[in-house]
């Protein structure tokens, strides 16, 4: 099996987790329909308060099924939409994709990579010890963070469980994922 969606999540009110859907749609430019983070300048509390015209570069965003896996080694219990996310992947390294990669979900949604999801001190709220599992360090010790991928719609669409998602890797030098 290839790259998938194994489940979709939103949720209308500010909350940490969100409840699983049986679908959800893509809107162009915006984010997920109904989302509370979907719109054209910054959605995130704490970025409307740092300055809230800047673009929202955290319209969708996306979390590796295997992560659960490897923190439930550690003790954790995690299910898809328990760390916000509004797309849960599998068989995709996510944390791996460059700055403007493209994901292409299903018949029609295109969403291009922004960033990393900077993992905030909600995470330990939602179960103490967790945010350390969600950070790691590479080879070399550099600090890196796999709490999931932040992305822009590009065309908008519906996005199901089991849709399959194809990565364009964008033309150029590597252009490592960084904070959004």
């Amino acid at each position: 099996m290839g790259a998938a969606v194994t489940a979709v999540s939103s949720n209308g009110e500010y909350s940490f987790s969100k409840p699983n859907r049986e679908s959800i749609t893509l809107l162009a430019g915006l984010g997920v329909e109904g989302d509370v983070h979907a719109g054209v300048t910054v959605k995130h509390q704490v970025r409307v308060k740092q300055d809230p015209a800047k673009p929202n570069l955290r319209q969708v965003h996306l979390i590796h099924e295997e992560l659960f896996e490897e923190v439930g080694k550690a003790g954790f219990q995690v299910v898809a939409g328990d760390l916000g996310e509004n797309i849960t992947t599998r068989g995709i390294d996510l944390i791996g994709l460059p700055t403007g990669a493209v994901l292409r979900i299903g018949d029609e949604a295109v969403v291009e990579v922004t960033g990393v999801r900077y993992p905030c001190a909600q995470i330990d709220d939602f179960q103490y010890g967790l945010l350390k599992e969600v950070v790691g360090r590479d080879e070399d010790g550099e600090v890196f963070f796999k709490s999931g991928i932040m992305g822009v719609v590009l065309a908008g669409g519906v996005v199901r469980p089991g849709d399959a998602i194809a990565v364009e890797l964008p033309e150029g030098p590597f252009r490592p994922l960084g904070r959004v």
